[in-house]
């Protein structure tokens, strides 16, 4: 059974839908370009009944310090989620910035790029191992994409970590099998169109990964 994390909700509904399913995470995006994002102030009308235990997670890419400022400003968040091109050193800036956890998001493809989880644990407190986008992609993730999860058979990381990349409510409970994740996380597997969330898929999924 894994924890999930249901990323890029927009509408009260489908946060309703999540909760209910027994999401442990909701992940709110803080980038313009992408179809899910939201303002802090959106966020915040969100996730203002959620119980104790669920975690606000926000996601963000190559965020400046005035954005994240601004943001938690106006949302209380749990976990900052970093999705771009962060450095490890940037990981820890985040870190003592915002005084709160910071989830690492590192793209994978091949097994080049396992090495990047060591030293990402290394500066963040979680990891997200998500697939890596192709080559001038508009957005780092919600593409869904998968990678081989063979690659993550057996291997263990200095962090707690999560799932990501092209998990369908068909296909999460397989992923977990093989890879052992304790957690997965999805956002486009739970959509109808790009954005658009759907509850029953958003139930689907929590009852596959969940078991």
């Amino acid at each position: 059974m894994a924890e999930v994390k249901i990323c890029g909700l927009r509408e009260p509904a489908h946060v309703t839908a999540a909760v209910a399913a027994g999401a442990r995470y909701l992940g709110f995006v803080f980038f313009p370009k992408s179809p899910r994002a939201v303002s802090g102030s959106e966020a915040a009308a969100l996730t203002t009944d959620l119980p104790v235990g669920v975690a606000k997670v926000g996601l963000f890419v190559d965020p400046s310090d005035a954005l994240l400022t601004k943001v938690l400003d106006a949302v209380a968040l749990d976990i900052v989620q970093l999705h771009g091109h962060e450095s490890p050193a940037r990981v820890a800036e985040v870190k003592a910035l915002t005084g709160l956890p910071v989830m690492k998001a590192v793209g994978i493809s091949g097994p080049e790029d396992l090495v990047l989880l060591t030293e990402y644990g290394v500066a963040a407190d979680l990891l997200l191992v998500d697939a890596k986008p192709p080559k001038g992609a508009d957005l780092p993730g919600g593409n869904g994409l998968a990678f081989d999860w063979r690659l993550l058979v057996g291997r263990r990381w200095l962090r707690p970590w999560m799932l990501a990349g092209g998990l369908t409510a068909d296909n999460v409970a397989e992923a977990v099998r093989l890879t052992g994740a304790p957690a997965v996380d999805v956002s486009s597997g739970v959509e109808s169109a790009p954005g658009v969330k759907d509850s029953a898929r958003i139930g689907a999924f929590c009852r596959a990964a969940r078991g």
